[in-house]
């Protein structure tokens, strides 16, 4: 059973915009704390924006300011609005709950790449 499917990525010139969408199963959305986390060639998966179900939401001093995340509850939809691209914003994107151990249960999705060129 697919836990996490992402959408949304593409190429986009610096300055763009792209949404991003995530699905999640209902054992990995019951969780309070979602997050989008980007992974680019050669670096270590960073975490991004955090959406706690109270909707307080945190972010990476590197995305402040230019990415939003929001949820709908309901649809079990975890959702990452980016703004003002810049090339260094080029990776492959990933929602998942905060939790370690809800990651190492069911793993992650297969990531939905964003490409932005100068």
């Amino acid at each position: 059973q697919v836990q996490l499917v992402e959408s949304g990525g593409g190429l986009v010139q610096a300055g763009g915009s792209l949404r991003l969408s995530c699905a999640a199963s209902p054992s990995i959305f019951s969780i309070d704390a979602m997050g989008w986390y980007r992974q680019a060639p050669g670096k270590p998966r960073e975490l991004v924006a955090v959406s706690i179900s109270d909707d307080t939401t945190n972010y990476a001093d590197s995305v402040k300011g230019r990415f939003s995340i929001s949820r709908d509850n309901a649809k079990r939809m975890l959702y990452l609005q980016m703004n003002s691209l810049k090339p260094e914003d080029t990776a492959v994107y990933y929602c998942n709950a905060i939790s370690p151990v809800i990651q190492n249960t069911y793993g992650w999705g297969q990531g939905t790449q964003v490409n932005v060129s100068s």
